[in-house]
């Protein structure tokens, strides 16, 4: 009998409409190996975190998001780097889901990579990332990391990613991605 589909959420740290990042991502859900599914979630429309907001009511956008999170398999997360760390947006979709009751990064396997402008390809929002999601019990996938350099001359003019090695690394990626989830699964 065949494993079921694993499900994998997809969150990008970038809310521009041709982000590189969420490019990449779209990419990556090509690119799966068989027996996984990718679905995108949307951070955009969460308010900024705010205690007193939560303390009226988690917003329907919160509980969106929560509720993906929860039902995945694993988080696959692309970010470009801002000022040497993470994205508003994205810090701000972590805040809200890590918040008691059953924060559902526990024991979530998770991958990330970034995609950005200059060489560095945004190592260093990665090691932010790795540090935050690890503290909430998110077990990070340590290798293989992509980081995905000059990244305007590997997407055409569509959005698609056209370079074979920054393809062949991300499938690397995902095929040990979908090893990493089976391994973390609880029995």
């Amino acid at each position: 009998m065949a494993d079921p589909q694993l499900k994998v959420l997809g969150v990008c740290g970038s809310l521009r409409k041709k982000s590189f990042n969420m490019a990449a991502l779209r990419a990556a859900g090509e690119l799966l190996p068989a027996g996984m599914a990718l679905t995108i979630a949307r951070i955009d429309d969460l308010p900024m975190f705010n205690q007193d907001v939560l303390d009226a009511g988690i917003p329907e956008p919160v509980r969106r998001l929560r509720s993906e999170l929860a039902q995945a398999d694993g988080l696959l997360i692309a970010s470009p780097e801002y000022n040497f760390s993470l994205t508003p947006a994205l810090k701000n979709a972590i805040d809200w889901a890590s918040r008691p009751p059953d924060q559902p990064f526990q024991d979530k396997p998770v991958a990330i990579f970034s995609a950005s402008l200059g060489p560095l390809g945004g190592a260093r929002v990665q090691y932010d990332l790795r540090r935050i999601l690890t503290q909430l019990w998110g077990h990070v996938m340590p290798r293989p990391e992509v980081f995905i350099g000059m990244a305007p001359g590997k997407f055409d003019a569509d959005g698609r990613l056209t370079d074979e090695t920054t393809r062949k690394f991300l499938t690397d990626l995902l095929a040990g991605f979908r090893d990493w989830i089976v391994r973390m699964r609880k029995p």
